[in-house]
């Protein structure tokens, strides 16, 4: 099960700082990938980690409410526990105004979200293949379910995958490097649900959230990366711990221009990742 939830939002029309007014600078999507056996554990996770940080008002997790010793325990304990972790952090700045002809063909609202998924669901994908070949000699499914917000269509999101394998059969996609790994993956075994009623989309947005504080300036104070650090553990990686452009992927990539800060850019190189163009 892939537990897939955000922080920032995804409007490109007008965006902050360019703009006064408009959507985050950044948007952070995360997924928690728990195995079959361990689902039913999720939600003593979270209330172990709700009762370990002392929260009494109420009985789910919602990061942005916790204070920073609060954040801080949250996320040791997230990394302590059987599960592998994945975030797409895209810079908006470089996409402002910026009209996708091509996607905007098929018939959705929101084609910047479902590239988003896209990314985050190919990294997903690609671990679950491997994984469950190794394990089972076989591929199995991973079933995804989102956090519910609103504006969003997940159906919309579905259908998009959907065209996504039509096109890899036929070889038309864009986007070659990578691809959604369609062993693993029906357009059924999808799903939302409200934060509230599901411990693994809790978990994800501890994710979502840690990772967005390390990036963004505006909205939660200066950037602090201590809070994504420690889930260092369980974040995926490839080979001998290569994180960049697996469990952590930055869009714009590094070889693109884009102005962010070094305090912006210190949680990517603590995840592999080199700047060697000054942006």
């Amino acid at each position: 099960m892939a537990y897939i939830d955000e922080a920032g939002d995804p409007g490109i029309q007008r965006v902050r700082p360019i703009d006064n007014v408009g959507g985050t600078e950044w948007i952070t999507l995360s997924a928690v990938l728990v195995r079959k056996p361990n689902l039913s554990n999720a939600p003593h996770w979270v209330r172990n980690i709700v009762a370990d940080i002392g929260v009494t008002q109420r009985r789910d997790l919602h990061f942005r409410d916790l204070s920073p010793t609060r954040k801080m325990r949250a996320c040791t304990m997230l990394a302590e526990l059987p599960v592998r972790l994945f975030v797409v952090c895209s810079n908006k700045r470089n996409m402002r105004q910026y009209r996708n002809e091509r996607a905007e063909k098929v018939l959705s609202n929101q084609w910047f979200y479902n590239w988003l998924v896209r990314i985050l669901i190919e990294r997903v994908t690609h671990y679950c293949e491997r994984d469950s070949n190794k394990r089972f000699g076989a591929p199995r499914y991973v079933k995804f379910e989102f956090s519910q917000r609103g504006g969003h269509s997940y159906s919309q999101t579905a259908a998009y995958h959907e065209l996504l394998k039509l096109q890899s059969k036929s070889d038309t996609t864009v986007l070659k490097k990578w691809g959604p790994r369609w062993s693993v993956m029906h357009w059924k075994l999808v799903d939302y649900y409200s934060h509230k009623d599901r411990a693994g989309l809790q978990l994800s947005d501890v994710v979502a959230s840690s990772f967005y504080h390390a990036v963004d300036n505006l909205d939660t104070g200066p950037c602090d990366p201590r809070f994504a650090r420690l889930l260092r553990p369980r974040v995926a990686f490839r080979g001998t711990y290569n994180y960049a452009d697996y469990g952590v992927v930055l869009q714009p990539t590094p070889d693109w221009k884009a102005d962010i800060s070094e305090a912006q850019r210190a949680i990517f190189r603590d995840f592999g990742y080199t700047f060697q163009k000054k942006w």
